[in-house]
């Protein structure tokens, strides 16, 4: 006989409530979204997440960053870097996100998630109507030029196992709803291509 330690949906049912997305959207004045930047180390990520939320905010929207380093610092800290603890980053994410988006939240994450079946796994837990796949799209090249953290220098001194980009595969998206040319375009540019998946706030 299983007990309610077990991990089994025998003991889990989904709780309905009073307001729903549609409501806390409505308050907000804009539809949630969820936008996914994927690319190298170094390429840019978290700089161009950072210009799109300071967009988005001074134009009366309610956003929240999830970045790679900063929710590793927390609620991954338990996670390595092998590929079943990217899997299993990427997945926590994804959740985390459904639930910000359900919120009417603009989700703007930034995560090398450099495996496509992750991405495409994301994608189907947010839902495909709601959810923005950012390509970073920064040439190794440069990505090892700016290494702001010495990640590549260690990664290329065999310091550094598992580096993306270096003895483990970064796979690019194939249709992805944005390419950001981060190595040779303005981030104004791209902030302004990416601010047209939105909708503006009601009034204004």
């Amino acid at each position: 006989m299983k007990n309610a330690s077990d991990k089994s949906p025998n003991f889990l049912y989904a709780q309905s409530t009073s307001v729903g997305r549609a409501d806390r959207e409505r308050l907000n004045g804009h539809p949630g979204k969820v936008f996914w930047f994927t690319g190298l180390s170094g390429a840019g990520k978290s700089t161009l997440a950072n210009a799109l939320e300071v967009a988005l905010h001074a134009r009366g929207f309610r956003t929240y960053i999830l970045d790679g380093d900063n929710v590793r610092l927390g609620l991954n800290k338990d996670l390595g870097f092998s590929d079943a603890d990217r899997s299993e980053n990427i997945r926590r994410v994804a959740e985390v996100s459904r639930l910000m988006l359900d919120a009417g939240l603009v989700v703007i994450t930034a995560f090398i998630s450099p495996f496509r079946r992750e991405r495409d796994m994301a994608r189907n837990l947010v839902g495909p109507d709601d959810f923005v796949e950012v390509h970073v799209d920064t040439p190794l090249a440069i990505c090892e030029q700016r290494d702001p953290k010495g990640l590549y220098r260690m990664a290329r001194a065999g310091k550094l196992a598992n580096m993306t980009g270096v003895d483990s595969a970064y796979e690019p998206p194939l249709s992805p709803e944005f390419v950001a040319h981060a190595g040779t375009q303005a981030v104004e540019d791209m902030v302004i291509g990416l601010m047209r998946c939105v909708s503006k706030p009601q009034g204004a």
